[in-house]
């Protein structure tokens, strides 16, 4: 156990925390199902649940649930498992998509990951297990000769300094120190576990871990999101520009943008379109964004150690490129914004081309968004790889100006955004997928585009960046 040790384990708590909401009224449709509930609800039980999704715990509620174990009495352990286990199929779909990628990370570095729950072990076993969780840290009811419950826990109601005690003595068992460990909670009443730990999360916190969080500087995470990705009542930065990214609210430049049912509803996709100016970005998702869908973009580290605009670049869930390193951080983030179910945008071509490059009608792309294809159909994760023509958005914001043109207001120029069906990938060759998706993206241009053209003095000099 030595090497588990040095590394601790990662904990989770489970409601609003490894799932979007409350696991009760799931659980509590299967224990109906089973026999075990009366049919009829009790009442205000809804009302309990949705301010527990809005708030979190509270400790009505929570005392409340410490005086299940005596509704328990007399339930057979065996039909509690099978209700657990039903509740288990509906209960995976609730799962935050960034939860899998984070278990995934911690159990490839060797960290054992562990469930701890105010939720009654039998009832979240099924789960747990279905999740890959490596233990469980849960509520217990003791059980009598018949395999009833008998109306007490067996050890600690596992929640506040209950948790963790539990947690504790669990690591003590196994012989991990606590201040190796990593955990995840969205619940104020989690406050001794966290402080416990060497690596306190607070993901989705309720209004008082929030504030206690920022106190600690302990990281605050939303796991239907990339990290770093902050939100306000439930919103990320991103989806809240949606409702302003529209034609009208921009006037100095005309968006003519087709082919957008090709972006998946859900799920993971990559959108691959050339590059042309500064404002392809924006032009990526203004195209996005009429689908609904936030995106994530591989930019260049000059973007994000820029003042401002790199914290803004960040918040909307960028990915950081280090050009020139030969690094693959920024791919694997974005396969892990794939394994999540995210859009993720690349651009082949790297950089914008600059000179006469500009003006060449053949395409040419690096293999990163190939290699992420492959690797994702390796996993069993296939993706959508999307191309994307962008047309004119170097009117807007040429290669030579520092800043796009904004007043241009009485004849904006028109940027044509064009997406096509998925390139079908043979995920063998990175150089042949490259060049079918290039081949792609250029079947989605303009006539001109795909022809030779000599610039004007004027025209290169705006392909060229500003002195």
């Amino acid at each position: 156990m030595g090497d588990v040790e040095e590394q601790g384990a990662a904990i989770f708590d489970l409601d609003r925390t490894l799932l979007r909401g409350a696991s009760g009224p799931v659980i509590s449709a299967s224990l109906r199902a089973a026999g075990l509930l009366p049919d009829r609800s009790v009442p205000g039980e809804g009302l309990l649940f949705g301010l527990f999704d809005l708030v979190g715990e509270i400790r009505p509620s929570m005392m409340l649930t410490r005086q299940a174990v005596k509704a328990a009495k007399g339930w057979d352990r065996e039909v509690v498992r099978e209700a657990g286990r039903q509740a288990a199929e509906r209960l995976a779909d609730e799962v935050q998509p960034w939860a899998r990628v984070i278990i995934d990370d911690h159990q490839r570095d060797g960290r054992p990951v562990v469930l701890a729950t105010t939720t009654p072990y039998d009832l979240v076993e099924p789960l747990a297990t279905m999740l890959g969780f490596d233990a469980i840290v849960a509520t217990r009811y003791r059980v009598d000769e018949t395999g009833c419950y008998d109306g007490t826990f067996d050890g600690e109601f596992v929640w506040g300094k209950g948790k963790l005690a539990a947690v504790t003595a669990w690591a003590g068992e196994n012989g991990i120190a606590l201040r190796e460990c990593w955990a995840y909670s969205d619940s104020f009443y989690d406050r001794p576990l966290l402080d416990a730990v060497g690596q306190p999360v607070a993901v989705n916190p309720d209004p008082r871990l929030a504030a206690y969080a920022v106190l600690r500087r302990w990281p605050v995470q939303f796991l239907d999101a990339p990290p770093g990705v902050p939100k306000v009542l439930g919103i990320e930065p991103q989806t809240a520009a949606f409702p302003f990214l529209r034609n009208e609210l921009m006037p100095w430049v005309r968006f003519e943008v087709m082919g957008t049912e090709h972006i998946p509803e859900h799920g993971p996709a990559l959108l691959c379109s050339n590059h042309r100016s500064y404002f392809d970005p924006l032009a990526v998702g203004y195209a996005a964004a009429r689908r609904g869908r936030p995106i994530r973009f591989l930019g260049k580290k000059e973007v994000f150690d820029a003042p401002v605009v790199g914290d803004l670049a960040r918040a909307m869930g960028g990915i950081r490129v280090e050009r020139g390193t030969g690094s693959d951080e920024p791919l694997l983030e974005a396969a892990d914004c794939l394994r999540a179910g995210e859009i993720v945008a690349i651009l082949p071509q790297g950089t914008i081309p600059r000179g006469l490059n500009f003006f060449d009608p053949v395409l040419r792309g690096k293999w990163g968004a190939a290699r992420l294809a492959a690797e994702m159909a390796e996993e069993g994760r296939p993706v959508a790889v999307v191309p994307m023509g962008l047309w004119g958005t170097e009117k807007v914001w040429p290669r030579n100006a520092r800043l796009p043109n904004l007043l241009n207001v009485f004849d904006p120029p028109t940027v044509r955004v064009q997406l096509g069906p998925p390139v079908e990938l043979g995920l063998h060759d990175p150089a042949a997928d490259t060049e079918a998706i290039m081949a792609a993206i250029v079947d989605l241009l303009p006539p001109e585009a795909r022809e030779r053209h000599e610039p004007t003095p004027g025209e290169l000099a705006r392909s060229l960046p500003p002195a």
